[in-house]
């Protein structure tokens, strides 16, 4: 039941002994900036995956007519930090029990997602949710989507790195520095010294 998946033709390579997971917590420039404080976390990409249009532009996402997710692919060290507590922070930062919404972002292209690259990833993801439903954490169940990763599309290079060059903005200090606050407080053992 380990068996590795293909990946699609649209995501980038992995690098040796890196593994991929690609997450959609909404905005992906929130997404992006927590992920990028994570030991062990080597690469962050933002972009867009499991939709049906081909080359999607941000403009298209926006319409909430194409079906892909605002994501951010993780590159990660597997030795260094686990796809469990990835997706523990993943879970923490922001809310897995609204369908299409994070915060004042509604459409499908803000759904809560996890698009696994294999069947061992797809099992810690569903252990995880499954546990996290059981003990009650949120006030609601769990609604994020976990499926295989169909596609990927970076996003344009003004997108990334987003909150790192941008962190004077108001979204940046009003929406995603709440986050990376959270991050900082609650898996400080986790963060990048």
């Amino acid at each position: 039941m380990n068996e590795e998946l293909k990946l699609p033709v649209t995501t980038t390579q992995i690098p040796e002994g890196l593994e991929l997971i690609t997450l959609g917590g909404g905005c992906f420039w929130c997404t992006e900036a927590v992920f990028q404080h994570l030991e062990g976390v080597e690469k962050v990409i933002s972009g867009y995956s499991n939709g049906y249009v081909e080359n999607p532009s941000y403009r298209e996402i926006c319409s909430g007519t194409t079906g892909h997710a605002e994501v951010v692919q993780v590159f990660f060290d597997p030795d260094k930090i686990s796809l469990r507590k990835i997706l523990e922070v993943f879970f923490a930062t922001h809310d897995p029990t609204t369908v299409n919404r994070q915060g004042n972002d509604t459409g499908p292209q803000y759904r809560s997602a996890i698009f696994y690259t294999t069947v061992s990833q797809e099992n810690i993801a569903m252990d995880l949710i499954n546990g996290l439903n059981n003990q009650d954490i949120y006030d609601k169940k769990i609604v994020t989507e976990v499926a295989e990763l169909q596609n990927f599309y970076p996003a344009d290079d003004y997108h990334q790195d987003y909150y790192n060059l941008n962190g004077h903005q108001p979204y940046c200090q009003f929406v995603i520095k709440p986050k990376v606050n959270k991050l900082e407080k609650y898996f400080k053992d986790l963060m990048k010294e």
